[in-house]
């Protein structure tokens, strides 16, 4: 199999796990959100490929050109500050993964999810969704990934910023194919490097940035698409131990695997 028909298989795949990275929509629309998720992805698809040139309001009119990605990925991918907001995961039979926030970005998704996780709303829950070197994704109640609410009750919107790059370990809102609907549930991202991807987006994306992929990992798929709003920082050894069990057709473990309780606390404290 030569190189180009790697590449156009890789981003069939990534395609298809981009439709079911769904969010708050209910089981009576889970259908049409299904097929209208088609051309919601193909839309996200030229996305990115014209965000190189194009100015993006939700960045200030800057360009993805003008950005320092070597000095972003490291205040990224840093320990936290002292005194910064940190939460801890506690996943039963797993280990804790720690998270660090970016307020100033995301500052709706941020609120949501530590709101969420002081009013103990995900305690119980599960990773419903798990696909190995992809990402695992949880905080639906209902466990199929059709439920859940933001804190507001109703969906919110995406929170994009040139800057938060999809990189291994990161935490994303998950959402549907609609506009606002951000509810509960969230991802982290567990692929590692992939030459395959690295040579799909390399006419689409800053030299910067690409190196700034191979170097961390992550899925650049999801770039400018989802909300990044935290990271890892300690903890992807759970993370890829959730990312290794069996799953189901639906990509569903055939164990759960629970969120006890997520603590939200200041780091250095």
């Amino acid at each position: 199999m030569n190189k180009k028909i790697r590449c156009l298989l890789l981003i069939v795949v990534s395609m298809i796990m981009l439709f079911t990275l769904t969010g708050c929509e209910s089981k009576e629309n889970t259908n049409n959100t299904n097929t209208n998720s088609s051309k919601s992805t193909n839309t996200a698809k030229n996305t990115n490929s014209n965000v190189t040139s194009n100015t993006n309001t939700e960045n200030g009119g800057r360009k993805m050109s003008d950005i320092d990605f070597k000095a972003a990925a490291e205040k990224q991918l840093s320990n936290p500050n002292n005194g910064d907001t940190i939460a801890i995961m506690h996943v039963k039979d797993y280990g804790d993964i720690k998270f660090k926030f970016f307020p100033d970005v995301a500052p709706k998704a941020v609120e949501n999810f530590l709101t969420h996780a002081k009013d103990g709303y995900y305690n119980g829950l599960t990773f419903h969704r798990v696909i190995n070197d992809f990402m695992i994704q949880g905080g639906d109640p209902k466990g199929d990934g059709t439920g859940g609410e933001s804190i507001w009750g109703s969906g919110f919107g995406t929170e994009l910023d040139y800057t938060l790059v999809p990189y291994r370990g990161s935490l994303c809102m998950a959402m549907s194919s609609l506009p606002n609907s951000i509810g509960s549930q969230f991802f982290i991202t567990q692929a590692k490097y992939s030459s395959q991807m690295y040579s799909y987006y390399k006419s689409s994306f800053p030299v910067s940035l690409l190196n700034q992929y191979k170097e961390n990992g992550g899925y650049l798929s999801l770039y400018m698409q989802y909300t990044v709003f935290g990271q890892v920082y300690e903890g992807m050894d759970i993370v890829d131990k959730i990312a290794g069990v069996s799953t189901d057709s639906n990509d569903k473990p055939t164990t759960d695997v629970v969120i006890e309780r997520i603590d939200v606390m200041n780091y250095g404290e």
